[in-house]
């Protein structure tokens, strides 16, 4: 721990990412050794599939993550920026508009998301944190409204508003972590990106798990009958537990840590659970075109989580813990 101290940003940064592309090689060493054997069950062939693609998942995560961090400023925005861009994509292709929302959809793709991204990337927090849910909100309604189609006008805009509001406002707090600056804590914004999707894929990998061995008593049945109050509780407990374990690469205590994580694996976890409502409102069960008929994962499936987590995690580090 003393060496690790010793090392500047620059260095503990590296080392982060060579641990990390160390456990992914490590995990696709095993699931190729594992993919060897035979198996002639159809449900255990669909697992070791989707194993592998989520594997894949994780690889181009890890290495857009890398291209972020190395390009700077710039990248880490327009690396993010993307990523809105098809979540945002992902979401508008499964809900119901009119030829009268396409002023509304043309301002946010080409207006709202960029200008969120600057904003991002200028490191104007204070603006970036009210501009999608003050300005963007107020824009979105008038320009459908100029179209002249009252039909169904509140629940279109309200979607349009919501699928802004967790894939640019959501996952734009991502990239604002990268670049998050405290005293003595200088260029190690990557250590709390990685902080915040760790504990939060803890939350809700103990949830699922939980949701399997424990006697279900769903909260919610009509949207998800493994969502339960007590499997809910241990992914928190979890969070809190491997949050309480990196504080090290925070600039906070190990008990601040812990509340941080709790709170990211917590809303992460919640995050989900609204995105599968929504799937059942679409009458889908993955984002993505055509994903009900393919069986392919979208991108918002994976993200979901982080969209809820990372603007919760990002203003209890800068307000309310650090």
């Amino acid at each position: 721990m003393e060496e690790l101290r010793r090392l500047d940003a620059a260095g503990q940064v590296a080392l982060l990412f060579v641990g990390m592309f160390g456990l992914l090689a490590l995990a696709s060493i095993a699931v190729a050794l594992r993919s060897l054997r035979p198996v002639a069950d159809e449900g255990a062939r669909e697992r070791r599939t989707m194993l592998q693609r989520d594997l894949r998942a994780l690889w181009v995560g890890a290495l857009v993550f890398w291209l972020a961090w190395i390009a700077g400023p710039v990248g880490a925005t327009l690396a993010f920026g993307v990523f809105s861009f098809l979540a945002l994509r992902e979401f508008i292709t499964l809900v119901h508009t009119r030829r009268a929302d396409h002023r509304g959809l043309i301002l946010a793709f080409f207006a709202i998301l960029p200008l969120q991204y600057v904003l991002v990337g200028l490191r104007r927090f204070d603006l970036f944190s009210v501009f999608v849910p003050v300005y963007a909100f107020l824009a979105i309604p008038v320009a459908s409204a100029l179209a002249g189609d009252p039909e169904r006008f509140l629940e279109r805009n309200a979607k349009i508003q919501w699928g802004i509001m967790v894939c640019v406002f959501g996952l734009s707090h991502a990239p604002a972590l990268l670049l998050l600056e405290f005293q003595g804590y200088e260029g190690r914004g990557a250590f709390l990106v990685f902080f915040l999707v760790v504990v939060v894929a803890a939350a809700q990998l103990v949830q699922a798990l939980a949701s399997r061995s424990l006697r279900r008593r769903p909260l919610a049945r009509q949207i998800d009958r493994s969502f339960s109050l007590r499997a809910f509780a241990l992914g928190v407990a979890a969070a809190a537990a491997v949050g309480a374990g990196l504080f090290w690469i925070t600039p906070v205590d190990a008990m601040r840590a812990a509340v941080m994580a709790a709170v990211a694996g917590g809303s992460g976890t919640l995050g989900e659970f609204v995105m599968r409502a929504l799937k059942k409102d679409a009458g889908v069960r993955w984002w993505g075109n055509r994903s009900s008929v393919t069986g392919a994962v979208g991108l918002l499936d994976r993200i979901a989580p982080l969209c809820f987590g990372a603007p919760v995690f990002f203003h209890s580090v800068r307000w309310y813990f650090v």
